[in-house]
């Protein structure tokens, strides 16, 4: 298998696994990589982010094989344009117990 078939052929949990893998420089089960796993992996992650993603992200691979870099302005642009979730404020009731009262933190978004 070639090195563009095995990336096709790649699952999306492989991917963040190997993500995780690069970013820790260990397995899953705490297993330092070596140097040419970590390089390999790399590579896999790098080629799986410009091949399937096609990903705009910042600090990714894009389709044209190069890291996407984005200016300050650009950035703020697409933060500007995501949509606005609503707001969680903390609201903290006590329960008694037998023992001891016990506080919950409970959120509650503005009604806006």
């Amino acid at each position: 298998m070639d090195f563009f078939s095995l990336v096709s052929a790649m699952s999306a949990d492989t991917y963040q696994n190997l993500v995780e893998a690069v970013a820790t420089k260990r397995w899953a089960d705490g297993t330092l990589l070596s140097d040419q796993q970590h390089a390999h992996s790399m590579q896999l992650v790098m080629a799986y982010q410009a091949k399937i993603l096609r990903s705009d992200e910042p600090f990714t691979i894009g389709t044209d094989g190069q890291m996407v870099v984005k200016s300050k302005a650009e950035m703020k642009l697409q933060l500007d344009a995501a949509p606005v979730l609503p707001k969680a404020v903390p609201q903290t009731a006590s329960v008694s117990d037998d023992q001891a009262a016990v506080t919950i933190a409970r959120f509650a978004h503005d009604d806006l």
